[in-house]
Formats: structure tokens, sequence, C-alpha cells
């Protein structure tokens, strides 16, 4: 980038699994409490805000553009333009870059960016055949036509497509997520003891970081329906009595007879909403503010869909050709855990000569994941991963990360459901 990017603060709202605490707010709402509380930390002028990007993957339908209905809803003057992005996983990174790039185009000076998701709220779907008795029902128009359509109808037609794990399986491979990580076990030798062992190292880790208040000033409390009356400030995701006994006894979830993966070592399907302020830094100083930190460069990559989870070893490759930047430079993680398996793999991927050759071709390994300076505060087995929102809190994460530990690079990277890898180069001072 000619000139860096700077993240002025962000903030979320807490996280909980799907079916939990926020499962009453919509995607939209959950974006509010973020954008709101980052426009009072900030005492941002809303006058001045050029644009508002968010990341949100299954967009509501009646909330269809929701990054304009949320920005509405937030107090967003309505001159400001408003809209989404997708790409899955990386959905609230894509939103980061993309107000960068605006940015850096001339396009916008100031630009909200974030991420959103309420995974409770993807609904059940009729199938085609309801549907399309539905349709013939509404054109018949005679009394005898609609009778003959009605004596048709079968119960059979009322089983429900479950939109979730519709989206959640990759349409070209026909795998599901966890499948995926199947997949990476084999490829990679990966047990299932070495992947309980990653979860409850996850677990345990972001528990600590509970306690210690590590997410206090990053995460925005949420009241909480029907009353408001109650608050969650804390992610509901953490166990504290999480053992290596009580994982022991999960079945494989996606492959139930030969499989490892289970929901144990495996990321929940969550809630959540995060917003960060976006400029350059040359406005920034011009109106002094001093940032959380800068986004450097940004690289994504391509890869088969069904090995999806080597995504952050593909972008962080194509990261390191664009900006000269190696893993040894690194001195802080946050690598998205979408399963335990995905996680180790990336590892073993990163430091084999092989790999390096036979799928990136580069003439060495690209270097040692340090699992000591990733996900120091837990990651997304512990936490959850709404998939809209999670490249957003990653970035968030990471600044606030490093400002504590008083380090200057970090790295924010995921895998992309359908075959992708996001890496994002980040600086704090």
């Amino acid at each position: 980038m000619k000139e860096r990017i700077a993240i002025i603060d962000g903030v979320r709202t807490p996280m909980d699994k799907a079916g939990g605490r926020l499962r009453h707010i919509s995607a939209d709402d959950l974006a509010v409490y973020a954008i709101k509380d980052l426009i009072l930390r900030t005492a941002l002028d809303v006058s001045e805000v050029d644009e508002l990007i968010l990341g949100n993957v299954a967009q509501p339908a009646n909330a269809a553009n929701i990054a304009r209905v949320a920005a509405l809803k937030a107090g967003i003057p309505q001159a400001v333009p408003a809209y989404t992005v997708c790409r899955n996983c990386a959905s609230g990174m894509e939103s980061i870059t993309t107000a960068g790039n605006k940015i850096l185009a001339g396009e916008s000076r100031v630009i909200i960016a974030g991420g959103t998701e309420s995974m409770s709220n993807i609904p059940f779907l009729f199938g085609r055949r309801m549907t399309d008795f539905f349709r013939r029902l509404q054109k018949a128009k005679k009394p005898f036509e609609k009778l003959k359509i009605l004596l048709g109808f079968r119960p059979r037609y009322l089983r429900p497509e479950i939109a979730v794990i519709q989206g959640l399986t990759d349409p070209i491979s026909g795998l599901i997520m966890g499948r995926t990580a199947e997949v990476l076990a084999r490829e990679f030798h990966i047990t299932r003891e070495e992947q309980d062992k990653y979860a409850l190292m996850s677990h345990k880790r972001a528990v600590r970081a509970i306690r210690e208040g590590v997410f206090r000033d990053e995460i925005t409390p949420v009241p909480l329906p029907p009353d408001f009356s109650r608050i969650m400030d804390t992610d509901g995701g953490p166990r504290e009595n999480q053992s290596m006994e009580a994982l022991a006894k999960l079945r494989p979830y996606f492959e139930p007879v030969t499989g490892t993966v289970t929901v144990g070592n495996s990321c929940p399907i969550t809630d959540g909403a995060a917003a960060v302020l976006v400029m350059k830094e040359s406005e920034a100083k011009k109106r002094d503010l001093k940032p959380l930190g800068f986004l450097k460069s940004y690289a994504y990559a391509s890869l088969e869909p069904e090995r999806m989870g080597l995504g952050p070893v593909y972008a962080f490759s194509r990261l390191a050709d664009k900006s000269g930047i190696t893993l040894k430079d690194i001195e802080l993680i946050e690598l998205n855990e979408a399963f335990a398996a995905q996680v180790l793999a990336d590892q073993r991927a990163f430091a084999s000569a092989e790999f390096a050759s036979r799928y990136l071709g580069k003439p060495k390994a690209l270097g040692e994941l340090n699992l000591d300076i990733v996900n120091i505060h837990g990651g997304a087995i512990a936490l959850g991963h709404p998939v809209g929102m999670t490249g957003t809190r990653l970035v968030i994460h990471v600044l606030r990360a490093m400002r504590a530990a008083k380090k200057q690079t970090g790295l924010a990277t995921l895998c992309v459901g359908g075959g992708q890898g996001a890496a994002l180069l980040l600086e704090a001072e």
C-alpha cells in the first residue's frame, strides 16, 4: 500500500452460540450495537462518515442490504451510502480491505467497516415441492382447480431444508465444512488426540483471558430481550471445565465411522457483530487521532474447495510476495480456528518444503508457525465464529493484543469456505 490504513478503534459485541442468549437479536441489530459504541468511543461526528461497509454471509430476507439497514438504525445520516460485502468467512476482512482500497483511491476519507452474523436466525426453508405447491395453488383460479391441487398435497412436502447446513456445504466439492477438515486430518496425519489437545488449549486460553479482563475493552455490552433488563458482556462459548476426558467422549460428527473431527474440536455456530473506524494514516494525524493500529498490506488466495482450511498458508504466501514479510517477522497471530485439524494442518504446511514446492511454487518452506504466538487468548473453537463478523474480530483483537504486549507486527488470517484464504499484515505503534 502506498500509505498505511489507520484503524482508529474497533469494538465488538459478545459472542454466543446460536440458539443462546443472542438468539432473539437480528444480525442488523447486533451490528447497531457495535456501530453505536464505535461512534461513542471515537467521538465521531457521524456527518463526516463517507460510507459504511459490512460483511455478512446469510443475508436476511428482511434486510437484504444489511449494511444500509444497520447504518440507518445506528443513526448514520441518510445521505451516507452503505453496502454489504460477502466473501464467506472473510467477509469481515473484506469490508476492511475494501474500505482501505476506496480510501486510497480517493473515493472516501472516513469509513466504518465491520461484519455481523446472527446464525441463530438463519431460517429453515421449504423445499422445491412445497414452494411449487404454493405457487400452483396461488395460480389456480377456479375452486375445482384449487381442490385438485390441495388433494395432491403430501406431508413429506413439509420437510424443511436447513439453510445453515446448506450454507456450510460447498456446492462444488459437495462437502460440508467439517468434512473438509477430515480431508486435511488425513492428508497431514493429524490424530484425534492432537485435535482435542489443541481444542483444550483454546478453551484454557480463552477462560484465562476472560478472567484477566483481556476482552473487556473490545466488547460492548448488549441488553438482552425480551425486557432488556439483563446485560451480556462476556463471550458465552469458553468452558471453564473443559477437559481431555470430556472431549474424548464426543463422537466424530461429520464422518461417524472413521472420522476424527467432533463438535468439541470444531468452532461452534455463533452470533456476533464488530465494527472499526478506518481512514488514511495522514488523515488520522490531521485529526490528531491515535490509531489502534494500521493495515499495511493484505492478500487473498484460492485453492481447492475440499482443502479450504489451508487458505491461510496460500494467502500468507501471496502476502510475503507482496510485502517482503516472513513468518519470522510476525510477533502475534490471530488465525481463525474453524477446526483444530485445520490449524494443525496449516502449521505443518507452513513448515513443509515439499508443500511449498508442490503447491506454492517456492523453493523452501514458509517457516515455522509458532503456536505460542497464535491465538494467545483463545480462538474460535472456544470463542465462536460468526462467519460474517469473524474477520473484523481477528483484526481488532490482534491489534489490541499487540498494543498490550508492546509488539509491532501482527497477522490476521483465516480460511474461507469455498477454497480461499485471507491474510492481513497489521502494525501497532
